[in-house]
């Protein structure tokens, strides 16, 4: 393709939704295409690779005529060295990524993105917490700090689908009698259109509900929680504990808790931006690293792949800053759409 115009393609995949955007070498979003989660962990490396690839083809097709000269990946789910090589490996027989040379093909985690998102200081920590929940920190002399999160077998607790488990946990054994009377054993079966926690709980059982569904729980958690529910509000508090600790842990090993850095902190638990969860952190974070302060990203991970994929290219500043606030207008009008 002698002459076609030159283009980079960023992609974000969560556990719930990918954003992939192409971009111009002036930081213009030429196409964007959003599909369902391609996390490798919950949907399988197959099916990840498909979701990603017919969303990269999407926006290639609605860019036209072009050459793709450099792609960024930036997954949930490639926690480990062995899980990125495998996903390169998978990769290499895709056709929709094709002809890119591979000095010029990123592949990382989601966590990347999202610390690129909040900050451009190259001392920062980033938690995450959202369907999952996870950690990473960088400083200046290249040092990173990384942490399997694999879930309960790598020491890790809460995130979406951990905290909604607790609500239907606690709705269960409310309507049982085994706790005391709660909201959750209306608020439960209500959320799936059902009368009873028991009729949810069997929903599961036999597959009537799909198990990816208990994260919707999570905000009911805090429903309670904010009416006074002691069970509901102890969930909560080791979930502030849990990232407090995360945060504080990557800056001791990179030597940065008396450090002025910022804590990014994202997701879709943290951006809800609820008091019960945030004032502990921030109390927390003021007692153990006195010099950090919380950046509470809302733009999308997307933002931050973007301006990834435009640095390894050269970029100068000005075309990323350009190219995050394109991508956060193109991200948002597709939300408002919806």
């Amino acid at each position: 393709m002698t002459g076609a115009p030159e283009i980079a393609i960023a992609v974000d995949g969560g556990g719930s939704k990918t954003d992939v955007v192409a971009l111009d070498g002036d930081g213009a979003v030429l196409a964007h295409a959003r599909g369902r989660g391609s996390n490798p962990q919950v949907t399988g490396l197959p099916a990840a690779m498909t979701v990603i690839g017919e969303a990269v083809t999407r926006v290639r097709e609605e860019v036209g005529r072009h050459r793709l000269v450099r792609l960024g990946l930036y997954l949930a789910g490639l926690d480990l060295p062995a899980e990125i090589a495998a996903f390169r490996d998978a990769l290499a027989g895709e056709d929709w990524a094709a002809g890119v040379p591979d000095d010029a093909v990123v592949t990382d985690y989601d966590l990347s993105a999202l610390l690129e998102a909040g900050t451009d200081s190259p001392d920062a920590v980033a938690v995450v917490c959202g369907t999952g929940i996870n950690a990473v920190g960088r400083a200046a002399d290249g040092r990173a700090a990384r942490f399997p999160a694999l879930g309960m077998i790598s020491g890790d607790w809460g995130g979406g689908g951990q905290l909604g488990m607790q609500a239907l946990w606690h709705a269960a054994r409310a309507e049982d009698g085994r706790e005391p009377p709660s909201l959750l054993t209306r608020l439960v079966p209500e959320l799936f259109g059902l009368s009873t926690v028991r009729e949810v709980t069997e929903g599961l059982h036999f597959g009537r509900i799909p198990q990816r569904r208990i994260a919707e729980l999570s905000p009911l958690l805090f429903t309670a929680a904010r009416a006074g529910e002691a069970l509901a509000l102890a969930d909560v508090a080791q979930q502030a504990d849990e990232i407090l600790l995360l945060a504080t842990t990557a800056l001791r090993r990179l030597d940065l808790l008396d450090a002025a850095v910022p804590v990014v902190l994202g997701g879709g638990v943290l951006a809800a931006g609820d008091p019960l969860l945030l004032d502990p952190i921030r109390d927390g974070l003021a007692v153990r690293a006195p010099r950090a302060h919380l950046e509470l990203v809302t733009a999308p991970p997307i933002v931050g792949a973007a301006a990834l994929v435009l640095r390894a290219s050269g970029a100068a500043a000005d075309v990323v800053a350009r190219a995050r606030s394109a991508v956060e207008r193109a991200v948002q009008s597709v939300v408002l759409a919806g």
